[in-house]
């Protein structure tokens, strides 16, 4: 009798809980809940999403939100998506405390985001950084390399371009007292 945790459908799929970086728990420990697979997202609510993810130092999670888009999206756009999840992972190892892979898929990533036609005219498709997120992951990958220690939600790239994304609360100007009328 195989004793391996089925999915709804039959495929295994392991049931024991997940720490925030993807790593397994024993059975019974609380865990963060695990991203739903094959959700169908528009390329803004998945960029929204994997955002929200980075930000909370969920980058494992993240990637898993990348990948839902590269397998249910147009298949032109799967190797951005494919991309974007190479850096998630590639955080998420780092995070974890692997060097060599966190590194090198940061690396992958960075250069398939850096590939022939990414990021023509500065930006990227869906408001996306390409140029920024290339910077970022490579520079991260060479102090990766050199021994630092990674903090997922410290490090968390920004996704889109500066010109693209809302203003974080925290950086908005307050409003002054409101005077006479």
């Amino acid at each position: 009798m195989n004793a391996r945790d089925r999915d709804g459908e039959g495929r295994a799929r392991s049931a024991r809980p997940r720490d925030g970086l993807g790593r397994p728990l024993a059975y019974g420990e609380p865990g963060v809940e695990r991203q739903p697979e094959g959700v169908v997202r528009t390329p803004a609510e998945t960029v929204a999403e994997a955002q929200r993810l980075l930000d909370a130092g969920m980058p494992f999670h993240a990637h898993e939100v990348f990948e839902d888009a590269w397998k249910s999206g147009p298949g032109a756009e799967a190797p951005l998506w494919r991309a974007l999840a190479q850096l998630a992972v590639g955080l998420t190892h780092a995070a974890r405390g692997n060097a060599v892979g966190g590194s090198r898929l940061l690396l992958r990533g960075a250069s398939a985001l850096a590939g022939p036609g990414a990021g023509a005219g500065g930006g990227g498709p869906y408001g996306i950084d390409v140029p920024g997120l290339v910077r970022w992951a490579r520079e991260l990958a060479g102090r990766v390399e050199a021994g630092a220690a990674v903090d997922a939600a410290a490090e968390a790239p920004r996704l889109s371009s500066p010109r693209d994304r809302p203003e974080r609360p925290d950086q908005q100007e307050r409003p002054g007292p409101a005077g006479p009328r």
